[in-house]
């Protein structure tokens, strides 16, 4: 078996996925590409009691036997919160860069290589591609934020759902906006927030949206659809911005 690289990573991280991989390496070695961990485990983000242990492995083909495999493993990992890792191939990846390039620009700015080649570093992310899905992304979040403000009623849990629910999977996005600004995207999530505040001066609606899911705020009703109004119009000032930017 190669050597598995786990070394820079959190003690915590490293001790909880050491023995996933070396069952799946034992397995399945020889239809192992390489193995990543993405995502807040590999930065300072990370929360022991809270945080998943997000990964991808790529294959050098996709087999239902590996799915197989893997799937019995979930259960007894799980509760060490090891997400299911995100199963890939060359091709894959290769072919899949226009269609997902938020996800694949994050991947290429957080990632270790933990077992094989380091190819997510290589990555070619396409400017327009990427300016596309942002407005897309931008523009869905509108929509739902809209139709969901509806649903609530006025009923002060489901706003705050609303607006964690919408607000989670944002910095992602907010990467991939920095970047085609022309900016080196931050990893932290609060650098990543105050560097888009420094674009959108009136956005410190996203401050308070992460202390929100965080729980260490819990505002009254008024203060909660403040927030959500102007998270609303920082929203809609993005989508403009991302609309008027060219390749």
């Amino acid at each position: 078996m190669k050597t598995i690289n786990l070394e820079g990573i959190n003690p915590v991280v490293s001790n909880r996925i050491r023995p996933f991989v070396e069952v799946v390496l034992k397995g399945y070695e020889q239809d192992i590409h390489s193995i990543y961990i993405v995502g807040s485990a590999v930065t300072a983000d990370f929360n022991e009691k809270t945080s998943d242990i997000n990964s991808v492995i790529v294959l050098s083909k996709i087999s239902f036997d590996f799915m197989e495999f893997l799937a019995p493993l979930g259960k007894k990992y799980g509760k060490k919160r090891i997400a299911a890792p995100l199963i890939m191939t060359l091709d894959y990846i290769k072919n899949s860069l226009d269609v997902f390039p938020i996800e694949f620009h994050d991947f290429r700015l957080i990632h270790k290589t933990i077992y094989g080649e380091d190819i997510l570093k290589e990555l070619q992310i396409n400017h327009e591609h990427l300016r596309l899905q942002c407005e897309r992304d931008i523009k869905i979040k509108l929509i739902g934020i809209r139709q969901g403000y509806i649903g609530c009623s006025g009923d002060k849990e489901l706003i705050s759902t609303l607006l964690i629910k919408s607000f989670t999977g944002c910095i992602p996005l907010f990467r991939a906006i920095i970047y085609l600004l022309g900016k080196e995207p931050p990893v932290m999530r609060h650098d990543v927030i105050k560097t888009i505040q420094g674009v959108f001066a009136d956005s410190d609606v996203f401050e308070e949206l992460l202390l929100l899911r965080n729980g260490q705020i819990k505002p009254s009703k008024p203060a909660l659809v403040e927030i959500f109004k102007k998270y609303y119009t920082t929203i809609e000032k993005i989508s403009g911005m991302i609309n008027e930017l060219t390749s």
